[in-house]
Formats: C-alpha cells, structure tokens, sequence
C-alpha cells in the first residue's frame, strides 16, 4: 500500500477549501450569479463562422466527400456549441453542427471502407494507424457531447465508442491508451497529445448517457484506461494534469491525496494577477520557428483551468481563483469576433489567419463551457 503523508491530506484539504466556496453556508449567504457580461450570441457566431470555413476549407478534404475532424476547431467546437442552447433559446443544433454531426457520423457508419486522414506513402511510416486511433478517439468524443445534452445514446456514438475501443493499446508500456497524431505540433498533434485526449475520452465515456459506463462490455477498457493515466499522470505537463484532474471527477481513485493537493497548487501559484492563466506555464515549451512564446494570460489555459475547477472542487464554482479566472474570461472576450484570445506554441502565426486561429477555437469554446457552467 502506497504511504500517503498525513501532512499532505492537510495541505490538499486547506487548497480544496480555497478554491470550494463553503457548501454548509445558507442559501442566502452564497454569492449570487452575477449577470453575464460576456456575449454568448457573439461567442456562437464565432464558433460556428470557424466551423463553416472548416468545412470549406480544401486542405482538410479526405476520401468518399468526407473531412478531416480536427483536436483544435470542431472536438472543442462540439463540447461547447450545445451548451450555449440554452442561452440563445435554440431548440436544436446550427447548420454548422448540422452538417459536422453528419460528417463525423458518416464516417462512423463506414468505418471500414474509410481511409486514415493520413497515409504512410504520403506523410510517412505510423501515420495511418496514429491518425485512425485518433480518428476514433475524436468521433467518439464528438458524438457522446451531443448524447449526453440529448440524454440518449445514440447507436452511432455507441459504434464510435466500439471503434476506439477496439484500437485501445492492449499492451506495452501505453497500455489504455491510444497512439496518437504526431506532427510535432503542440497540444493537439504532439507526443504530449496521447495522454491529453486519453484523458478526455475518460471523461467522455463517463458522461455518455444511458448508464454507458456501467456496460460490462466497456469495464476492462475503462480499468485500462484509468490504469494508464495513473500510471503516466506523474511525467506529464501541467495542461495534461489538469485534463486528468477533470477525468478524476468520474474516476475518483485516479489521483491520490498528495497529486491533487500539489496540482492545486502549482495551478494556485501559476494565477496570474489578471486572473487568467498562460498556456506557457502549463509545460515546458519551444517553438520550431525559435520565436519567442506569448506569455500573456489567454483563453484556452483560462478556460481550462475555470472549467476543471469548476467540475471538481467540490461542487463550489465560487472559490477565489475560479471567481478571479471568470471575471478574466468575462473582460477578455473580443467585443468584435466574440473569441477568446490564444497562441500557437508552435509558431509566431499571424493571429488573423485561418491556421492562427486554431487555438482561439480551443480557447472560445473552453470559456464559453466555463462560462455556462456556472448557470
């Protein structure tokens, strides 16, 4: 049995208590929401403009009319779009959606007469299989978004689901995991990404409804994937601790006392006075052009971080560092576009380009779910 410091639990009991709100206050005693001043309409359009341009887009075209999903603009885009419903009095999905739902769908339904997004005569040996685990991965998580909004299973998602599954890594040292998309590009196609959306698929599957997680046909896939994230949590950047940190929240056991309470705090310590986060400190980093990392706070790490908290700490989304890395997502939303600020870790890109938009889609739909979450 691991020895767990008594000290530790302390320290992890004193942090859980700064970033919780107290839940033993009355109702009224509790702070209130305050009225949004951010703009969820500004916030969709933007969402959904980046989703009609994929869709456009040539490069991303692949065989039998189909499109390449993508880590940075349409797997965010399908976790946060459904949850600004609600805010907009929409009874169903955009036509962007629409039309990235049939996409993702058709290529799940077709699974074997689909080729991988990339092939190894093209971009080189491995790319075939890291780009259908990923593939699978990422449908999985698209349409279990939506499920779990719909509150239905759908027999599709649950074919995604069985398309991950059965390329899951049954041994080595990856074991649980998946081979992931790695074109050197850091966070979404990196050697940093395999336990970054292993992580999220935990989160999906738990969250997929129906009860999915409790199938006795997913439990040895689940038990590995956990196992796998324990195992490797330890060597990870700071950004992937934090998406286990989220997945821990269905996975109770998969982080102990002493790495909750450390996480907490590195993420304490890494607050800006502004109130937001940098995606820079959140690892170790360098881009391939040599160009210096943007350092500000910024979208994608702040919305994030917000989120997470908000999904773990005790049902208490009012803490100090969460109100402060609101207000930061409240008062840096571009009045203009309706998108959050972010930058590439890769290259100095030019922020109105399409490719140097990536990270703001990230970052737009992770403080919209930050955001909504609070309602």
């Amino acid at each position: 049995m691991a020895y767990t410091n008594p000290r530790r639990i302390a320290v992890a009991s004193v942090l859980w208590a700064v970033f919780a709100s107290p839940s033993h206050l009355p109702a009224a005693d509790k702070p209130s929401t305050p009225a949004p001043s951010w703009n969820p309409q500004a916030a969709a359009h933007y969402l959904d403009s980046r989703e009609v341009w994929w869709q456009g887009w040539d490069h991303d075209k692949r065989d039998h009319g189909t499109r390449c999903v993508s880590c940075h603009t349409q797997a965010p885009f399908a976790l946060a779009r459904p949850a600004l419903r609600t805010a907009l009095g929409e009874t169903g999905a955009s036509p962007s959606e629409t039309a990235m739902l049939s996409d993702v769908e058709k290529r799940v339904r077709n699974w074997k007469d689909m080729l991988p997004f990339y092939s190894d005569e093209v971009y080189g040996k491995g790319k075939e299989i890291e780009s259908r685990n990923a593939e699978s991965v990422l449908n999985a998580v698209i349409l279990a978004s939506y499920d779990a909004h719909r509150g239905h299973l759908d027999p599709t998602t649950r074919m995604a689901f069985d398309h991950a599954w059965a390329l899951q890594s049954k041994t080595g040292p990856d074991a649980g995991a998946w081979v992931w998309q790695n074109f050197e590009y850091t966070p979404w196609e990196s050697k940093e990404s395999q336990y970054h959306w292993a992580a999220l698929m935990a989160v999906a599957a738990s969250a997929a409804p129906d009860h999915y997680r409790n199938d006795t046909a997913v439990a040895t896939h689940l038990s590995a994937l956990r196992d796998y994230l324990r195992s490797h949590y330890e060597a990870q950047p700071l950004v992937n601790k934090v998406a286990a940190l989220w997945a821990s929240a269905s996975f109770p056991k998969l982080l102990d006392n002493a790495q909750r309470a450390k996480l907490l705090d590195d993420l304490s310590h890494r607050q800006r006075e502004d109130g937001g986060w940098s995606l820079t400190d959140l690892g170790t980093w360098e881009r391939r052009d040599k160009t210096a990392l943007e350092t500000r706070s910024d979208g994608y790490a702040t919305g994030l971080i917000v989120l997470v908290l908000e999904q773990t700490t005790a049902h208490a989304p009012a803490g100090p560092h969460v109100v402060r890395g609101l207000a930061w997502l409240e008062a840096n939303q571009d009045r203009t576009t309706g998108a959050w600020p972010a930058w590439s870790l890769n290259k100095n890109r030019d922020p109105n380009s399409d490719a140097g938009k990536f990270m703001s889609d990230a970052a737009t739909s992770y403080a919209v779910l930050a955001l909504e979450a609070r309602r």
